[in-house]
């Protein structure tokens, strides 16, 4: 006999147009181990969404004609024991994407991104991983370091700065380099660690920075100036 079976992910798909909800419920409704249980076509439906079909993900336009994905994933992040949230982009607006990444979306994928790869997405927010790849990273990270400096004194960095200050010198190692998009293999080999302690590093960050994942970490290095 084999053991007990997993109940499949929950997935709320929510955009204002129609052929993309097709689309990504076809995708994700063929796969065993995922059920789309909703749909909802503008940010304003969110909250009662979540409430009906209590998803495990939700898939997150960011352009609809009411409420915005962004304004939405920040409300929903707000709430107890929300969703994950995966952002939905056309990757044309990285501010609104920078946005939605530090209200806690779990990650973005670009419309165009091949069906595997979604499902792929899906699952690895589904387990509490970010889905922005290395790569993906630094493109975001170059568009910080391309902005034009605040003048005068900076809250935000004063902020990253103070909490980026209360880590051990191996911890701010270790978020300096997810910081410049670094993958745990690749820290593991800068660092000379192995991949296991990497991963209970960046664990034990999200927990002291009380941040949702990996690229809340390296947006707040970037914060801070330290790459």
């Amino acid at each position: 006999m084999g053991g007990p079976v997993s109940a499949p992910v929950r997935v709320l798909i929510v955009d204002d147009d129609p052929l993309v909800r097709g689309a990504l419920s076809m995708i994700l409704g063929g796969v065993p181990d995922l059920a789309v249980v909703g749909e909802a076509t503008d940010g304003a439906e969110v909250p009662a969404a979540v409430a009906a079909y209590a998803p495990d993900v939700v898939l997150m336009d960011i352009r609809m004609p009411r409420v915005d994905g962004l304004a939405a994933t920040e409300a929903l992040r707000a709430t107890a024991e929300p969703p994950e949230v995966l952002v939905l982009t056309t990757f044309d607006a990285d501010e609104q994407v920078l946005r939605a990444l530090r209200a806690g979306a779990s990650g973005f994928l670009l419309k165009d991104t091949r069906p595997a790869e979604i499902v792929a997405a899906v699952r690895r927010v589904a387990a509490g991983e970010a889905t922005l790849s290395p790569a993906v990273t630094r493109k975001l990270i170059a568009h910080v370091t391309g902005t034009a400096p605040v003048a005068g004194p900076d809250p935000k960095r004063e902020r990253a700065v103070r909490l980026l200050d209360g880590l051990s010198e191996r911890e701010r190692e270790v978020a300096v380099l997810l910081g410049r998009g670094r993958t745990n293999a690749e820290i593991s080999t800068e660092l000379f660690m192995s991949v296991a302690t990497v991963k209970a590093y960046v664990s034990r960050l999200l927990t002291k920075l009380d941040l949702n994942n990996r690229v809340q970490v390296a947006l707040l290095v970037q914060d801070a100036g330290l790459v």
